[in-house]
Parts: structure tokens; sequence; C-alpha cells
């Protein structure tokens, strides 16, 4: 069996309860519906970090995909078959993404809502490397490079074109929206380029997981470094690298807030700066470290889509129970394009609420996760388990 490295076992679980947080305040909050948690005029401290950090997750799961594909194939006694597996993982993750994990967003057995997010980019640029792969990593990571810092300059598609042509280049290239019919609307979220610049990028330097743990806690460090000093040169002068620009605000908090706030859809150069710049001072504290702490971020991170895949319907059966609990009657659950089943106000908990929710789903997982990735371990030969 293939050796795993703790440190990006733990990162991925620490990223994908962060996410957890995100979705349940989505769902749970009583103003997530009306407010934008990052709004500097109405939010708090504590709503807008609790968003804020939940920024770290799509990053740092598209990057550890790359770094992931990269020790796959150089590991693999036949790349050419790790290839056709990365291909056929890559499609099964877009069709995930539209199916079961869509009816777990919504609860829509019509999927009036078809939505591209984390892991339709991640399959489609697992679909893409499996491809390129046959490329030097080092040539590779140039050019995510090269999308990282330059994908800004490309403009929206403008409403004049063909709407095929318009969602084809939202697709690739920048969020957009478009009804299909009456009832079904598509929602691109996360366009395949600009993410799969970050997933070279981490298959470029999938080979630091293979250096000596001194020489690979020094280069995690060093990115880290660099990544924080793009953000902090860029983001002081309002140079270059995202389009909402930060500007002092009521008190040093505040202002801080708006420095950090920074544009994910697409993500931004000083976003990718920011979050990479974080995942990669967390793996290099986490590297090299077997504690209670880093043990239980593992267990989530061993098996991080079936945590996804499975909390998506725990939250929302518990966002269900809380509104019938506060009222609201069957007939007025309102299902359909961009709903959850919830009315917008009237319903939902305050944010310490968010927090005891969050914990309680984090809690009830720990057991289920840690039987499945042991299971996964003892049964190497179930193929299947390799897709989930």
């Amino acid at each position: 069996m293939k050796q795993r490295i703790h440190s990006v076992d733990a990162m991925r679980g620490m990223v994908i309860i962060f996410m957890v947080l995100d979705h349940v305040r989505d769902l749970i909050h009583s103003t997530s519906l009306t407010e934008d948690p990052t709004n500097l005029a109405t939010t708090t401290g504590l709503l807008f970090m609790t968003r804020w950090v939940t920024h770290l997750c799509a990053p740092t799961f598209v990057f550890l995909a790359g770094v992931s594909a990269y020790l796959s194939i150089q590991r693999s006694p036949d790349q050419d078959a790790t290839r056709q597996f990365l291909r056929k993982r890559g499609l099964w993750l877009i069709l995930l993404e539209v199916t079961v994990v869509g009816l777990g967003i919504w609860f829509d057995l019509q999927f009036r809502t078809i939505l591209f997010q984390v892991i339709f980019a991640i399959g489609f640029g697992l679909v893409l490397l499996s491809f390129l792969s046959r490329f030097s990593a080092k040539n590779l990571g140039y050019a995510g490079l090269a999308i990282i810092f330059l994908h800004n300059l490309i403009p929206p598609a403008g409403f004049q074109i063909p709407d095929a042509v318009h969602f084809l280049w939202s697709l690739f290239f920048s969020p957009g929206m478009f009804p299909l019919n009456g009832h079904t609307t598509a929602v691109v979220l996360y366009p395949v380029v600009p993410w799969f610049g970050i997933m070279l990028f981490g298959y470029s330097l999938g080979g630091l997981f293979l250096l000596p743990a001194a020489d690979r806690k020094r280069q995690l460090l060093l990115y880290g470094a660099a990544s924080i000093g793009v953000l902090v040169l860029f983001r002081t002068f309002n140079f270059y690298g995202d389009a909402a620009h930060w500007a002092p605000q009521k008190d040093m908090l505040f202002s801080f807030f708006s420095f950090i706030n920074l544009t994910k859809y697409p993500p931004s150069l000083l976003y990718t700066a920011a979050t990479l710049g974080v995942m990669f001072l967390g793996l290099w504290w986490m590297d090299g470290r077997d504690n209670l702490f880093t043990r239980f971020l593992s267990v989530y991170g061993q098996v991080p889509l079936f945590f996804y895949i499975a909390h998506w319907y725990v939250v929302h059966t518990t966002m269900l129970v809380m509104i019938v609990l506060q009222g609201v009657t069957w007939s007025e659950m309102q299902f359909g394009t961009f709903n959850f089943g919830r009315p917008a106000t009237g319903v939902g908990l305050e944010i310490w609420g968010v927090y005891l929710v969050w914990m309680g789903v984090v809690a009830l997982f720990y057991p289920l996760c840690r039987w499945y990735g042991s299971y996964k371990k003892r049964h190497p030969e179930k193929v299947w388990m390799r897709y989930l």
C-alpha cells in the first residue's frame, strides 16, 4: 500500500471541517439568505471571519488534488494506467457534482438548479491533467503560475454573444448564470481555467513531498512567505491582482478585513496568494507533527469526498428539522431554483447556534469517517472505494 502523507491528510481534514462550517452557516444562519457576511457595512467580526476562514477550503483542495495526482503518477509502476484512472475519476467527480451533490445541496428532485462548484472544477482539472501530465512538472508549474498571475486580465463575456458561447466562456473563464428553460438554471461558480492554474501549481510542487523532512519544511515555509509577500506587496498599493480594492474603514480591525476581503469568483491572484500562503504555512506547521490534533484532522482528511457528500445531506436535513420546529409548514417550504427549502427570513439560528450545529455535525461524522478510512485500508482490493 502506498504510504500516506499525514500532513496532507491533516490539512485536508482541517479545510473540510471549515467547509462544513460554511455550509452550516449557509443553511442555518438567520441572515444567510439576506445578508453578505463579507459586507463590511453590515457584518460583525465573528461573522466575517466565519466566512473568511472557509476561503481556505477550495484552493487547498484543488492544490492538493494536483499534489496527489503527481504523487500517484510518480509512484505508479504503470503511469498510463494511473493517468486513465485520473481521467475516469475526474469524469466521476463531474457526474457526482451535478447529481448526488446537487441533490444534497438543494433537496430538489427536479434538479432545477445545476451548480458547477469545486467538485466539478477538480474533476475537470483531473481530466485535463491526465493528458498534460506527460509534460514536465516544472513546465506545468510555469503554466499554472502564468494562469494564476494573468487570468485577472481576461474580461468577462459580453452579453451580445450567443448563449451557447457565453456558457462555454463562463464554464472556462468566469462565473455566470444561464436559464436553460422555464424551470432549470445552470450556475457556474468555479470556472475551469483559474482553478486549473492552482491544480497545475500543486502538481508541479508534488515533488516537495518526496524530499527529506527538513528540506520539505524549509521549502513549505519559503513558499508560504512568498505567497503572503505577494499579497502584501500588491494589495498595499491596490496595484493589481484583485478588482475589489481595499480602503480604510471605521477601525483597524475592519480596515484589516477590507485588506483581506478578496475576490473568490473567480479566484483572484491575491485571493489565491492569501489562501495558498496560509495553506503552505499550515502544511509547514503540521509536517512531522503526530499528536491528537493532527490525528483528529487526518480522520476526515483521509476520506474527504465521502465526508463532503454525506455532510450535505445531514446539514440539509438538520435545517429542515430546525424550520419545522420554528413553525414552518410543508406548504411554506420553498424548493426549486436557488431555494434550499427554507424561508429567507423569520427562521434560522444566531451565529452561536451555527457553531453548535457545526460542532455537532463534525462530531457525528468522526466515527463514520474513522470507520470508512479503516475499511478502505483493510480492503485495498475494492477498487470502487478509490472513487469515494
